[in-house]
């Protein structure tokens, strides 16, 4: 799957197109995400800010779907835990941002050569229209690489 059909089809799923979530961008090679969360009135809460079911909700899958497209079909990935701080009210559009560098990848391969798995912390702040951070996410990625299933003797 092409990065842009994931965004298009990420956009229309109706979790993400009821709530306001925006995936503005992917990058072709997978190591990069912008998602916005517009301010509308039914995703306000009861006084009037961001809610929070929404912060968490924008952020949630894009870790693993990064990491699954840079690790390739060799890797078993999975979302292990989640968890937010509210740092302050989010009154404006707010965006976030997902970057996965070389050190992480190169990190997560080593780590799990061996067919060990390894859990990773991902860490990105929610920021509104004028660069506050309104929420900080941290989410634990499972990795594993899977099992060679050829058989013993054959050619890879």
């Amino acid at each position: 799957m092409k990065p842009s059909t994931l965004r298009l089809g990420m956009n229309l799923w109706p979790p993400f197109l009821f709530s306001g979530v925006h995936v503005a961008e992917i990058a072709p090679d997978w190591r990069y995400a912008r998602v916005e969360l517009r301010l509308r009135p039914w995703n306000r809460n009861y006084v009037g800010t961001h809610f929070g079911g929404n912060l968490f909700a924008m952020t949630d899958p894009f870790w693993m779907l990064l990491l699954m497209h840079c690790l390739g079909r060799d890797y078993y990935v999975w979302d292990r835990e989640g968890r937010i701080e509210f740092l302050r009210p989010g009154r404006s559009h707010v965006s976030t941002e997902f970057r996965i560098g070389d050190a992480v990848l190169a990190q997560i391969r080593q780590a799990t050569a061996g067919g060990d798995k390894y859990l990773h912390w991902f860490e990105n702040d929610v920021v509104d229209a004028e660069g506050q951070v309104v929420a900080r996410v941290h989410k634990q990625v499972y990795g594993r690489r899977k099992p060679d299933r050829r058989p013993r003797g054959a050619a890879g």
